[in-house]
């Protein structure tokens, strides 16, 4: 890590990554001055939009009269299905999501028709109707990943990743070894809550045009679905998008009904429309993390060292595709985390639900395919009496062998044994680990739990024409920069982190750049920013643009100078023995017709994937990482409390350690909450609001608060380059440490264990709420 002092020498050398700046709109934030689509101020003449929303899980839609509806105070019109201009379907993937209902309602929630009023509470109290004005013979739904893999019904075909050597296959590899385990597992989904919640602001262009200002992680893939929808060509349709409040891949792919909605609103009555959800609709309307069940099965040695396993993984994945395939990808991709897994099969069943369609957030599947190699790996320790970091450590990929994925993937540059050594060291893991034993030996009631969990996490999205981008740079006759390209910025420091990339290249200071709103027509088919692509990818473009225009000046001055070197650092040109100002050298290009703006992109190398047989190499590198947890539980109350967090975690050569340390602080606590707090609750079938999501507030859903962060918190950056040329050798930061507060549920595992003197195994399941620890502590109370 980074000391202040280091990053203010670097500063002094004209050095412009690798130093920790501030968020370059954080003076914004604190000011309460960043504008975001809400605070777009409003034309004359918008209207407001709301969704009227079905009431029963599944059913047939036989009627439905909007009359009353269209008849309310300050009601504009109603928009249903058969108003549509175009295809009524968003599908991210596949063409099985429809904008508005049609024939059939699929879940609690689903979108029926539109209401557009002249003030957003008007749309929200006439769109409130929806259930005194829609006729609809319920079905039994189907609300649970189990209930659909009984029934065989999933929104994609299953996916199988298998590897082996032994004469019997894996079965034969299981069933002989030394030692054998069988169970299951239930790992619950996560909502993403975003601060800003999905908001699209549509205005009807001149010759047909459409501008739409959107929160949304892939303008592009708005552009397209509203392209289609009006029945326009992409080169009239305008997608915006300066910020976000938050977004952790719920604005990928599920924007797109908002987009879409308020789009068509706008075209049919020639006015701006905005649509933005209050929190209890944007709960029922949208998708998250996939909950994934599990059944498993693994042979292993004395020392703990798996030579057979094979999983089944059955997410729910909703009522619709979405993006459940990639992620069910992702989850088989990850099960082996950072351990050599000779003989094994994965199997993934994207459950078909009538809930809402499950979509991307943050690890996109990774998580929920490690998370259970992890508990495997813990309950063998447990079942051999041995200290699970010694489980693990005997497991971990090799450097020279051992080293093949089961997808068939080398994994190369691997830090994990290094690094978990280091960890161990720096947080007195073993005299830590000798502490807590003597603590519980004499406190019968309060019960303490340590773990340390690894992290191998692969960076590129994982279909290979999405890693691209593009980007522009301007430079103006006064010096200043200008910057566009296609990644969104949602708080996690994607544009500053761009703009130290292009100050750097063209040797000037930071406060030169400036770094512009994503638009698609500035940068055309960009990826969505995603998979924690978004520096990788848009670094590389924008800094292949200035090194364009670095060498277009550099040439200029040759030409100009003769033969000499020419160097750009800390705002001066130095050509040969002279120096000048960065600003005279653009001036003395420009009258010299010299081109000062450049488009850059960017294609991740080597990459290569065949998804029949799940063999190839998805993941251009690892990134790394490791987390020591320790807590404490109350086994009278299932309460529990996080007492010290150590982290070390791998980014490469950072480009900006404040910004990544914030992003691995933020990625633990928001992965902890997911494990612990963050439970998820649709009502039973035989409820009267069967499939209705219970918990769709803050009132019900609980994301952890600033009272759950550790006292101790200690957030470490890895020392180590990234061997792939990535830009200036750094490494992703987004998604790979949400993995690390795996530590903090094993942790409590630990302590729940330590209750039955570590002699059972507990049956905890995630999220690790008191009940769910209760549950875990009366079953090792009862085996004792």
């Amino acid at each position: 890590m980074n000391k202040p002092v280091d990053s203010f020498i670097r500063q002094a050398q004209g050095v412009r990554v690798g130093v920790s700046r501030a968020h370059e709109s954080a003076h914004l934030h604190v000011a309460g001055e960043a504008p975001y689509t809400d605070d777009i101020p409003e034309l004359a003449g918008t209207l407001h939009a709301a969704l009227g929303l079905s009431p029963v899980a599944r059913g047939r839609l036989v009627g439905m009269d909007l009359d009353p509806i269209r008849a309310m105070p300050g009601v504009v019109a109603v928009i249903a299905a058969a108003d549509l201009p175009g295809v009524n379907e968003c599908g991210a993937l596949e063409h099985d999501d429809p904008i508005l209902a049609e024939g059939e309602v699929r879940y609690v929630g689903q979108p029926v028709f539109a209401v557009i009023a002249r003030t957003r509470d008007a749309a929200r109290r006439a769109a409130a109707r929806a259930k005194d004005v829609l006729t609809i013979e319920p079905l039994p739904p189907v609300l649970t990943p189990q209930e659909a893999h009984a029934l065989g019904q999933y929104v994609v075909p299953p996916s199988h990743l298998k590897r082996t050597s032994h004469p019997g296959g894996v079965a034969g590899a299981i069933a002989g070894a030394k030692h054998r385990l069988k169970d299951t597992l239930f790992v619950g989904g996560q909502e993403q809550f975003y601060l800003e919640g999905q908001i699209s602001y549509a205005i009807a262009q001149e010759d047909g045009g459409m501008l739409v200002h959107c929160s949304t992680q892939h303008p592009s893939e708005m552009q397209h679905l509203i392209a289609h929808v009006l029945n326009l060509s992409s080169n009239q349709v305008q997608v915006q998008c300066r910020r976000m409040g938050g977004g952790f891949g719920g604005k990928e792919s599920q924007s797109a009904v908002f987009a879409c909605i308020a789009a068509i609103a706008s075209r049919q009555l020639g006015r701006p429309v905005k649509l933005r959800p209050d929190r209890d609709d944007d709960f029922l309307v949208t998708g998250r993390r996939h909950c994934f069940h599990y059944e498993y099965e693994v042979g292993f040695d004395d020392d703990g060292r798996i030579v057979g396993s094979e999983i089944t993984m059955v997410s729910r994945a909703g009522h619709s595709a979405d993006l459940s395939a990639p992620v069910m990808t992702r989850a088989l991709c990850h099960f082996d985390n950072a351990y050599w897994l000779p003989d094994v099969a994965i199997h993934g069943y994207s459950g078909k639900t009538n809930t809402q369609s499950n979509t991307a957030f943050r690890g996109f599947g990774g998580p929920q395919g490690a998370i259970a190699i992890e508990y495997i790996l813990d309950t063998v320790a447990r079942k051999l009496g041995k200290d699970p970091l010694d489980v693990r450590r005997a497991n971990f990929y090799g450097v020279d062998e051992r080293n093949v994925t089961p997808y068939g993937q080398l994994v190369e540059d691997n830090q994990i044994a290094p690094l978990v050594a280091q960890l161990e060291a720096s947080s007195d893991y073993r005299a830590r680990r000798d502490a807590v034993a003597a603590y519980n030996a004499s406190s019968p009631v309060l019960k303490r739990g340590l773990a340390l969990t690894p992290v191998k996490f692969g960076i590129s999205f994982n279909v290979v024409h999405l890693n691209q981008a593009g980007a522009l740079v301007h430079i103006y006759g006064d010096g200043s920069i200008l910057v566009n390209h296609g990644g969104t910025e949602m708080g996690q420091g994607l544009n500053t982190k761009v703009a130290q990339v292009v100050a750097h290249e063209l040797g000037v200071n930071f406060e030169r750049v400036r770094v512009t709103g994503t638009d698609t027509q500035k940068v055309a088919n960009t990826s969505a920013t995603a998979a924690s692509t978004g520096a990788d990818l848009n670094g590389k473009a924008a800094q292949d643009a200035a090194h364009q225009l670095r060498e277009r000046l550099t040439a200029f001055l040759v030409e100009k100078h003769g033969p000499v070197d020419v160097r750009f650092a800390d705002d001066t040109v130095w050509v040969g023995a002279q120096s000048m100002s960065f600003v005279e050298v653009v001036k003395q290009a420009y009258f010299a017709r010299v081109q000062l703006w450049s488009d850059g992109f960017y294609a991740t190398p080597g990459l290569h994937w065949n998804r029949e047989t799940m063999q190839g190499k998805p993941f251009y590198y690892f990134a790394y990482g490791a987390a020591v947890s320790e807590v404490v539980v109350d086994t009278l109350t299932g309460e529990w409390k996080l007492l010290r967090a150590d982290v070390l975690h791998d980014v490469g050569r950072s480009l900006n350690p404040a910004i990544d340390i914030g992003q691995v602080e933020g990625a633990f606590i928001q992965g902890m909450g997911w494990l612990t707090t963050e439970e998820l609750v649709w009502l039973p079938a035989d409820s009267p609001r069967a499939g209705l999501l219970a918990t769709h507030a803050p009132s019900t859903y609980k994301i952890p608060t600033a009272n759950d962060c550790p006292p101790v918190f200690d957030v470490r950056l890895y020392d180590a380059d990234n061997a792939a040329e990535t830009v200036h050798r750094s490494k992703a930061v987004g998604e790979p440490p949400l993995l690390l507060p795996f530590s903090v549920f094993f942790a409590i595992r630990d302590a729940v264990s330590a209750a039955g003197g570590h002699r059972v195994d507990p049956p905890l399941q995630a999220p690790a709420t008191p009940e769910a620890i209760l549950t875990a502590l009366a079953a090792v109370q009862a085996a004792c």
